[in-house]
This record gives C-alpha cells, sequence and structure tokens, in this order.
C-alpha cells in the first residue's frame, strides 16, 4: 500500500497538482484500495491532525508578520540594522541579512520574513546598484532564518509530530541562526569588495541612537515573545497570541502606521497563508496516519539503523535525503510524515533529539530556497518584480554557504545544543 501511495503522490507532484491536495489524493487511494475503513475516517483524521492546541500558534504569528509589515516595526527594524553595519561596502545587504535575523526573532515564517523585510530592502539594494537577481536571491535566502532562530512554525511542528520540548527546540536555533546569518554577512561583504559593488552603502544611515530609539518597540517585542516562553509564563502558542496584540497596539497606537480600514486585508492576508498551511498539515498527517498503520515508521526505522552503524554516516545520509526531499515537498509536509521516523533510527543511535530536530529543519529550509518548489523564491520574485531566472547565477553561492553551515551544526553538536543543557538540565 504504501508504495502505490507514494507513487501516486510523485504522479501527481509531477502533474503539478498543489502539495496539500496531491498527499490528500493519495492516501485517499490508500484508504479506498488497501483497507476496509470507509472514507469518512479521512474526514475524521483530518480533523484529528489539527485538533492541536500548539497548531494554533501558526496563524497568530502568521498574522503578527503581517501586522509589523503595515505597521511600520519591519521599516524600523531595517533602519536600526542599518545603523549598526550600512556604514561599510557591502553594509546594505548585510544590513538586510541581520534585519532578516531579527524579524525571525518576532516571526516564525520565512515566507512572512520575505515579504515584510523584502518591500524594503529589496527596492533599497536595487536603488543602490545591486543586481536585482542579486537582491533577490539574498533576500530569499536570509529569510530562511525564519524559521531557524526561534519562534518557528517548522520546529513547533517538528515538536508535535515527536513529541519533543518546544521550547528547548526554540533556544537551540539560537546557535545555528547566528552561525547562518555570520556566514551569510561574511559572504556578501567579500562578494562587494571582489564586485566594487555598495560603495555608497551608508549614504542615508541613521545614527545608532537615534535608529535605535526609534526601533524601541520593535526590539521590544522578542523580548516580550521569547522572554514569556523562556521564563515560564506562556506557551509558544499563548506568545503567538501575545505577538499578534503588541502588533496591533504598536501599529496602531504608538507608530499610527495602521488605521482600522487596514485590518480587514491583512487579516484576509493572514486567513489564507495559515489555511494553506494547516491544510497541508492536516493531509500530510492523514497520509502519515495510514503509514503508520502500516507499520513504515518502525520498519524504515529499523533498516536505518542497521544500515549505518555510525551517527555520522546516518546523518549524512539523511542531509542527502532530506536535500532532495525540500526540493519537492513542502515543508510543513516532510516534518509531519518524516520526523517521527527519521528522529526514532537518530535517537537509537544516540543522537539527541533536539539536535536532530534542528537539523532537520535547517536542512529542510534549503527547500524554500532551491527550484522547483522553493516558495521564498517565488515571493522575492514576486516583491522584486523580476523571475526565478534572473535569481539563480547568484543563488548557488548563498545554497552552498547554508550547506556548509548545515555541516558545521551536523557534526558539531555544542553549537546547537550549548543553550538549551545550560537553560533546562
Amino acid at each position: 500500500m504504501s508504495g502505490t501511495m507514494l507513487a501516486v503522490m510523485l504522479v501527481l507532484f509531477a502533474a503539478s497538482i498543489p502539495v496539500a491536495i496531491a498527499i490528500g489524493l493519495a492516501a485517499i487511494v490508500g484508504i479506498q484500495g488497501f483497507t476496509s475503513f470507509p472514507l469518512i475516517v479521512a474526514a475524521q483524521q483530518l480533523f484529528v491532525a489539527l485538533d492541536r492546541f500548539p497548531l494554533a500558534a501558526i496563524p497568530f504569528f502568521i498574522l503578527a508578520g503581517n501586522l509589523m509589515e503595515i505597521g511600520g516595526i519591519s521599516r524600523r527594524l531595517v533602519d536600526f540594522a542599518k545603523s549598526i553595519v550600512g556604514g561599510i561596502q557591502g553594509g546594505l545587504p548585510a544590513t538586510c541579512v541581520v534585519t532578516c535575523m531579527i524579524f525571525a526573532a518576532i516571526s516564525g515564517s520565512s515566507v512572512a520574513t520575505t515579504f515584510a523585510i523584502g518591500a524594503i530592502m529589496i527596492p533599497a539594494l536595487v536603488r543602490a546598484g545591486y543586481p536585482v537577481g542579486f537582491a533577490a536571491a539574498l533576500q530569499a535566502t536570509a529569510a530562511e532564518l525564519g524559521v531557524v532562530i526561534p519562534p518557528s512554525i517548522p520546529m513547533i511542528l517538528y515538536g508535535v509530530t515527536t513529541q519533543t520540548s518546544i521550547p528547548e527546540l526554540f533556544i537551540a536555533g539560537f546557535g545555528p541562526g547566528v552561525l547562518i546569518a555570520g556566514g551569510l554577512v561574511a559572504t556578501v561583504l567579500v562578494w562587494c569588495r571582489i564586485k566594487g559593488w555598495g560603495l555608497h552603502d551608508g549614504e542615508g544611515r541613521l545614527p545608532f541612537l537615534r535608529a535605535t530609539r526609534e526601533a524601541g518597540w520593535a526590539l521590544l517585542m522578542p523580548v516580550v515573545v521569547l522572554g514569556g516562553i523562556y521564563g515560564g509564563i506562556t506557551t509558544p502558542t499563548e506568545a503567538s497570541v501575545i505577538a499578534v496584540a503588541y502588533a496591533i497596539l504598536v501599529g496602531m497606537f504608538v507608530h499610527r502606521e495602521i488605521r482600522p480600514a487596514d485590518l480587514f486585508p491583512i487579516f484576509r492576508k493572514s486567513v489564507i497563508s495559515s489555511a494553506v498551511i494547516l491544510f497541508i498539515i492536516a493531509c500530510a498527517a492523514l497520509f502519515s496516519w495510514l503509514l503508520n498503520r502500516q507499520g513504515v515508521p518502525d520498519q524504515m526505522a529499523a533498516w536505518l539503523t542497521t544500515s549505518f552503524e555510525s551517527a555520522g554516516l546516518y546523518l549524512f545520509a539523511v542531509n542527502i535525503a532530506l536535500f532532495f526531499i525540500g526540493m519537492f515537498i513542502e515543508t510543513s509536509a516532510s516534518i509531519i510524515v518524516l520526523a517521527p521516523i527519521l528522529q526514532e533510527a537518530a535517537q537509537r543511535l544516540g543522537v539527541d533529539g533536539v539536535h536532530f530536530g534542528t537539523i532537520m529543519v535547517v536542512n529542510l529550509a534549503m527547500g524554500m530556497i532551491t527550484p522547483p518548489f522553493g516558495v521564498n523564491l517565488f515571493a522575492a520574485a514576486q516583491v522584486a518584480g523580476t523571475s526565478i531566472d534572473t535569481m539563480m547565477r547568484y543563488l548557488g553561492v548563498f545554497i552552498g554557504v547554508i550547506l556548509a553551515c548545515l555541516l558545521v551544526i551536523t557534526y558539531v553538536p555544542w553549537i546547537t545544543l550549548a543553550l538549551p543543557h545550560l537553560v533546562f538540565r
């Protein structure tokens, strides 16, 4: 049954059927063709998959990101980041990376980060003389930090599906996030010196103290959101609601850039984005439920454990597999279907569950910037008003940087585990 389901799903992917529908149809084929269950069980499992309190954080973090874009928080974060790194050659693309890193500590979505920061940074980079393909490719790549640095929607999904501590996963993301951000900043600074770009990046830069003062409410937001989680005051779901309330209050009454008439379009956009993600989650959970009933996870975990005698070889094989899987399957669906299977085998080989979850999230996040289904690429191309083809000549360098960072994250566990051990253990 599992082979038929996988074949149907891949054929539907090749036919450009939307990911959620392809996964759902493959699961229905499995139910109708290989089980005695009535079809109503599909609807039942779709509901059960979404009937989890932590998943409520997803629409709220998406809404918070959209509110921050319209409410002026994103722009003030850009000004703050530029006051730090914008005064050197290549400082403007470095500002893009640093801003995405800060914004990632507020929004758990890379797509929201692409739209919110890209709407400001991509036009600024183009006006400063950078190629539009470079600007769009950098924005798409830097926005990946939105799912590595907490709060992170994929980490919430990983924690829910594998029963791993979400607060530990969150704090584990800081080390890898800073490593990736540092790698991207170093790359763009060297690249700009080689190409002669960014000689006037310091123009229009606000003084540090003024930029900090104007961005004060924006910079306080990660403290409020993450402080509540790590202080044991709020759950990640409750923190996402606080993020929405904070963004509305600051946008409407402090910055006064959100008008009552703006709220409905913001809510509408957030509902559509949330519905797409949650539908994928529900269909992937139905698919995973059928695989579990067939014993596929146990069989695969046993095969992986016996096929790879060391944790190092296992992690190398998993990274290769996830890199290609991420190119074709959406991150949320991949985590829900694969995380329980792969984590069980990893733990049998002595790999920490939090460390493995971070590896998986960082790896699958690359699927957001790799063709053919990289959602960040489509978002950045839309913001830049260009095609993905113009981004490809620059994108390879950035993917290489992420891959190098992934290898370090994989084989130097303390980068991921130092903070969780310090705080929770």
